[in-house]
C-alpha cells in the first residue's frame, strides 16, 4: 500500500530505490556473455566444441584457472593445459633452434673437412712419392699407410697417442731408408731393430721429426677437440631443451585462462610471462656459467686452428717434411752408417748382385718437392672461411640460457609488449601485473609467485649437463696449449676421472667413446656409483644451511 502510494506520488524515489536491484541483475546478465569467440579459437586448434559451453558458466569446477564465470569445461581446461605444455616445449625448441642448427651443421662441415684433408694428404703423398721414388716407395708404402690409418683413428676419437704414432712411424721409416742407402749389405730384423733403437741418439732425420710432431700434434689435437666440442654443444642443447613439464599451472594460467574467460585476444603481461618462464627454465639458467666458459674456449680453439694450429698446413706438410727427412738421411748416410756399424756391429754383405734394373732403381736420388708438386687442400673448402663462419655464430650464444625466458616472452604471440602493462592478462583479469620479476636460476625461484619450484636440492640431470660442459671445456683448454687431455697425467683430477667414465651419448652423430668397448660396461657401473655419491654429497652440501 505504501509502495503503491509512493509509486503514484514519488516515481523518482521509487526509481532510485529499485536502481541497484535492476543494475545488479543487468551485471549478471552481461557477465554471462556468450562463448562464441572461445569456441572458435578452441576449434581452430583442432578440438571438438561439442561439449564446449555456448555461454559462460560457473567456474567452480576449474582447477588451474580462476574460478569465475568461464567458457571452459573441465575437459577443455585439461586439454588446454596439455596444449600449453606443447606450446612451451615448441617455444623452447624454436628459441634454441639457432644453437642446434649451428652445432649440427658446423660439426658436420668441420668433420667432413678434416677427414677429407687427411684423405687428400695421403693421396698426394702416394702420387708424389710414386712419381719421385718409384718402386722404392711402392715396396714400402705400407709404412706410410699405417701412419694415416693411425691419424684417422686418433681424429675419430680412438685411444691413440700422437707422439707414439709418429715415433713408431719414424722408427719404421729409418729401418727402410737405412736398408735403401746401404744396398750392399744384408740386414736382419734384429739388426734393423738395433738401428731404430739408436735413432733417437743418431737423429738420422735431423730436426724434422721434432718439428713435424709439434705441428701435427697441435693441429690434430685442436681439430679433434673442436669437432668433439661441437658435438658436445649439439648434445647439450638436445638434452637441455627436453624440459620437465613441472610448470603446467603457470603455463595454462598465462596463455589459456584468458581464453576461458572469453578474452581471446588478451595476451599475458610481460612480467607474468617472465616469472612463468624463469620458473619453468630455472635449471637451464643454472647452465649459464659453464655454458659461457664452454663457448668462450670453443671460440679460442677455433682461432688457434686458423693460426698456429692450422691443420691445413699441418696436413700439407706431412709429405714435404717426410721428404726432407729422407733427404737429410741420404746426405748424411756415410756418417750415420758408420755410427750404426759401431753400435750394432758390422752387417753381412749381400751374397748375390742385384740386377742392373734394381740397382738403378735403388740409386734413384731422393729429393724434396717443387712448389707446384706440394699437396692440395680439401677441394672446394677453406679452413679460414669455416672458422670465420663458426666464430660469427658462437658469439651470440653467450648468455643464451639465462636470456631464453626474455627471448620467449619477447615474441608477440607469447606475451604483451613491455610497454602495454595495463592492458594485458595479469593471471586473474585484465590489468597491471604487480609482483616483481624473480631472479635467474633455481635458487632464486623460492619466491616465484607463478611456478612452484623445489629449490631444496639441485636437479640431477642439470648437474650432469654442467659436468659434461666442464669436461668439454677442460679438453678444449688443454688443446689450446697443444696437450691432449686423454694422455695427460691427471691422477686425482675430478674432471679427468669423470671424462673417461662419461657414458657414450645415445645420439647417432656422437663422437666415438674414448674407452674400449670391452671395459665400457664396467666403467659405466663405476660411473653410476660415482655420480650417486657425488649427488648425495652435493645434496648434503645444499641442505646444510637449512639444517643450521
Amino acid at each position: 500500500m505504501h509502495f503503491l502510494w509512493a509509486f503514484i506520488h514519488c516515481p523518482l524515489a521509487v526509481l532510485l530505490w529499485t536502481a541497484p536491484v535492476l543494475l545488479g541483475a543487468g551485471q549478471r546478465v552481461s557477465a554471462l556473455r556468450g562463448c562464441a569467440d572461445t569456441r572458435q579459437v578452441y576449434a581452430e586448434k583442432g578440438y571438438s566444441t561439442a561439449n564446449a559451453p555456448v555461454s559462460q558458466i560457473s567456474g567452480e569446477h576449474l582447477r588451474l584457472c580462476p574460478q569465475d564465470y568461464t567458457c571452459c569445461s573441465s575437459h577443455m581446461e585439461e586439454t588446454l593445459a596439455l596444449q600449453s605444455e606443447r606450446d612451451f616445449l615448441k617455444a623452447v625448441e624454436d628459441g634454441s633452434q639457432f644453437l642446434l642448427t649451428t652445432f649440427t651443421q658446423r660439426h658436420r662441415r668441420f668433420d667432413e673437412f678434416f677427414r677429407e684433408l687427411i684423405d687428400l694428404s695421403e693421396k698426394s703423398m702416394n702420387q708424389m712419392f710414386t712419381k719421385t721414388y718409384g718402386r722404392l716407395f711402392t715396396q714400402n708404402s705400407h709404412v706410410f699407410q699405417e701412419l694415416f690409418v693411425e691419424l684417422r683413428s686418433y681424429y675419430s676419437g680412438g685411444s691413440v697417442s700422437l707422439s707414439e704414432v709418429l715415433s713408431d712411424f719414424w722408427a719404421r721409416l729409418v729401418e727402410r731408408v737405412f736398408s735403401l742407402v746401404n744396398p750392399q749389405y744384408h740386414f736382419t730384423e734384429d739388426y734393423l731393430e738395433c738401428v731404430s733403437k739408436h735413432a733417437e741418439q743418431l737423429q738420422p732425420f735431423g730436426d724434422v721429426p721434432r718439428k713435424l710432431r709439434i705441428q701435427i700434434s697441435r693441429a690434430f689435437i685442436a681439430a679433434r677437440a673442436l669437432s668433439q666440442g661441437l658435438a658436445t654443444g649439439r648434445d647439450i642443447v638436445n638434452k637441455a631443451t627436453k624440459v620437465n613439464p613441472e610448470c603446467v599451472r603457470g603455463l595454462m594460467r598465462q596463455w589459456y585462462c584468458p581464453l576461458c574467460r572469453g578474452m581471446t585476444s588478451l595476451r599475458p603481461c610481460h612480467s607474468l610471462c617472465l616469472n612463468v618462464m624463469k620458473g619453468c627454465l630455472a635449471n637451464q639458467a643454472d647452465l649459464g656459467t659453464e655454458w659461457n666458459n664452454f663457448i668462450d674456449v670453443l671460440y679460442q680453439v677455433a682461432e688457434k686452428l686458423e693460426g698456429p694450429f692450422n691443420i691445413e698446413l699441418a696436413a700439407d706438410s706431412i709429405s714435404i717434411k717426410v721428404s726432407e727427412a729422407i733427404m737429410h738421411m741420404q746426405e748424411n748416410s756415410v756418417s750415420i752408417s758408420s755410427k750404426v756399424f759401431q753400435g750394432c756391429g758390422n752387417p753381412r754383405p749381400t751374397r748375390s748382385k742385384r740386377s742392373s734394373k734394381d740397382s738403378e732403381g735403388n740409386r734413384r736420388p731422393f729429393r724434396t718437392y717443387t712448389p707446384e708438386e706440394k699437396p692440395t687442400t680439401a677441394a672446394g673448402t677453406n679452413l679460414d672461411r669455416l672458422v670465420t663462419e663458426l666464430k660469427e655464430r658462437l658469439r651470440p650464444m653467450q648468455g643464451f640460457w639465462v636470456s631464453l625466458p626474455h627471448t620467449i616472452c619477447s615474441e608477440e604471440k607469447m606475451a604483451a609488449d613491455v610497454t602495454n602493462e595495463d592492458r594485458c592478462w595479469n593471471g586473474q583479469t585484465r590489468g597491471r601485473y604487480l609482483p616483481d620479476v624473480t631472479g635467474d636460476g633455481l635458487i632464486n625461484q623460492i619466491n616465484n609467485p607463478e611456478v612452484e619450484v623445489d629449490t631444496s636440492r639441485p636437479d640431477v640431470r642439470t648437474r650432469q649437463l654442467i659436468m659434461e660442459l666442464r669436461m668439454a671445456s677442460n679438453k678444449l683448454k688443454h688443446a689450446l696449449t697443444g696437450q691432449d687431455m686423454d694422455f695427460v697425467d691427471n691422477e686425482g683430477n675430478f674432471s679427468f676421472f669423470l671424462f673417461f667414465l662419461t657414458p657414450m651419448n645415445d645420439s647417432v652423430e656422437s663422437t666415438v667413446p674414448l674407452i674400449g668397448s670391452s671395459s665400457y660396461c664396467i666403467l659405466a657401473l663405476h660411473y653410476e656409483l660415482f655420480i650417486f655419491v657425488v649427488m648425495q654429497t652435493q645434496w648434503t652440501f645444499w641442505t646444510i644451511p637449512k639444517a643450521l
